[in-house]
């Protein structure tokens, strides 16, 4: 379905080529190309350049040719290749049986929704969301996220407890960054647990389950920031910001790890009207950051502790330490003030997980001041969203977090190419059934059809009579592990010879004991 709802200036930007096409504007765009070719820049980057010109070099020789169809993915989107899938592909095993080790069933909604269950849940991001052609009565948008769909889904089926996980495509009309993994279509892999529950003990079970996905993936030094929406509404409260502004003050104070604070004072000063005072006091506050000696640090506030919604934030806080510290993941944690997470169904702990410069996977130093290189999870409670698609306001409070995979794609992908992850294999087969000599193509199909049937992964080549020097080389380059070898002399023998690739020893077998003595080998 084609995309509605863009603005004229939002519309000149996407427009790849005018109406009317001069030879100036076709070498303005022959120069950015080679600026561009000459800086380096960005493989998506560069095509995108070239393709635009090509279209402009077309429109002005004026001859509408097939030509000049310029083949290209969707600005913000991008194809993989088997190498890239086969990084994806461990990447979601990893997370997928972490989730299935905490017990998690996975459920699926559709790609769009109607417009009003996602508008008024994601803030200021509203404006992110794309909206479907009217396609039958029915206002449609992609949605921006599965944890929206996943509270329709409860509320509809009226379901009061659930543990489950989500892997699916999202789609956000943001303005991409494909070197740093930010797309306009990109994979969520989402865990959240949905009932009435003892408080805290389901928020740290998430945080533990974070902290063994990020641990297995070996991504770098990570820091899972923590904070309570609570804590922050008492805090703005405590500074003088009225209640009608803490949504906005939230989403402002949610750019921190983006802008510097001088950023961040002058939108709430200039763009907010809170008064320099105010923001001045806010500043002070979201600078501190630690663990348990934060928790106890502020609980001496009095000018904090004077409302209730910090103290009962804070509690919960001091809970989630102290339970975190027993399933050893406390020396990951840092409670952030400046945690603010912009989206507004968060009503609890918020968490976000954030990669650190370096190359082992350890806890950060307290007081480390290494560069942070971005956020790879985040998530929170959020105990009133159900509520809001349930015609009786019937809550079912849940708690969860999605792993930004495409972020994780990014940085695999950076060092599988360095060589840091080892060889990456693009195919799964275990043996390779080869012939030496020629009129052997019916014999290697029938050890194929033998393998298959036992459920081994095998291959062949798809010749009648291959060079048998070529089928070792394939075996050597995709790490095939074992050779069946047939030749005139092994079928009247009736067996074959099972080929070790790597050490190239050879062993005689019968047929009728192929498939157990590989089965021995794998």
């Amino acid at each position: 379905p084609r995309v509605l709802g863009l603005t004229k200036d939002e519309m000149a930007s996407e427009e790849t080529v005018l109406e009317t096409v001069t030879p100036e504007q076709v070498k303005a765009a022959e120069d950015k190309v080679k600026k561009l070719r000459k800086e380096g820049a960005p493989k998506e980057t560069l095509d995108e350049a070239i393709g635009q010109l090509r279209v402009l070099k077309g429109k002005l020789g004026g001859e509408a040719t097939p030509t000049q169809f310029v083949l290209k993915c969707p600005k913000g989107t991008r194809d993989y290749d088997s190498f890239q899938m086969a990084i994806r592909e461990r990447v979601f095993d990893i997370v997928t049986n972490c989730f299935k080790r905490h017990g998690a069933v996975t459920i699926s909604t559709p790609v769009f929704e109607l417009k009003e269950t996602l508008m008024g849940k994601y803030g200021e991001d509203s404006k992110l969301i794309y909206d479907l052609a009217d396609q039958g009565g029915e206002l449609l948008s992609l949605r921006y996220d599965l944890t929206v769909p996943f509270a329709r889904y409860l509320a509809m089926n009226k379901i009061k407890q659930m543990k489950r996980y989500h892997i699916a495509q999202v789609y956000r009309r943001d303005q991409p960054a494909m070197t740093r993994g930010r797309y306009r279509e990109f994979y969520q892999c989402d865990f959240d647990i949905a009932g009435e529950y003892d408080p805290m003990i389901p928020d740290a079970e998430c945080l533990k389950i974070m902290t063994e996905i990020l641990t297995e993936l070996q991504l770098g030094n990570f820091v899972i920031k923590v904070n309570h929406r609570r804590i922050l509404d008492g805090m703005f409260a405590a500074c003088g910001v009225p209640a009608d502004k803490f949504k906005p003050i939230c989403s402002a104070v949610d750019k921190l790890d983006k802008l510097p604070w001088e950023d961040v004072c002058k939108e709430m000063v200039d763009d907010k009207k809170l008064p320099l005072e105010v923001a001045n006091q806010i500043g002070d506050y979201v600078k501190l950051h630690g663990g348990k000696e934060l928790v106890e640090t502020l609980s001496s506030d009095m000018k904090l502790m004077s409302q209730p919604d910090f103290k009962a934030g804070l509690e919960e806080m001091r809970l989630l330490v102290d339970y975190c510290e027993v399933m050893g993941v406390q020396d990951k944690l840092s409670f952030d003030l400046s945690l603010a997470r912009g989206l507004d169904y968060y009503t609890g702990v918020i968490f976000e997980a954030v990669l650190k410069a370096g190359d082992q996977v350890s806890a950060t130093p307290k007081g480390s001041d290494a560069p942070s290189v971005g956020s790879v999870s985040g998530g929170g409670r959020y105990d009133e969203l159900v509520g809001m698609f349930d015609a009786k306001g019937r809550k079912v409070p849940c708690v969860g977090f999605s792993i930004g995979v495409e972020r994780v794609f990014s940085i695999l992908e950076s060092k599988a190419k360095s060589g840091v992850l080892g060889h990456v294999r693009t195919i799964a087969t275990q043996v390779m059934v080869a012939s030496a000599q020629k009129n052997l193509c019916e014999e290697r199909m029938r050890i194929c059809r033998l393998l298959w049937d036992a459920g081994i992964k095998t291959e062949m080549v798809y010749k009648k009579n291959p060079k048998f020097l070529n089928q070792i080389q394939y075996c050597e380059r995709e790490s095939i592990p074992i050779m069946v070898v047939i030749g005139e002399e092994e079928k009247v023998q009736g067996g074959v010879k099972i080929r070790d690739v790597q050490t190239q020893k050879e062993e005689f077998v019968k047929v009728d004991n192929l498939v157990a003595e590989i089965q021995k080998r794998l």
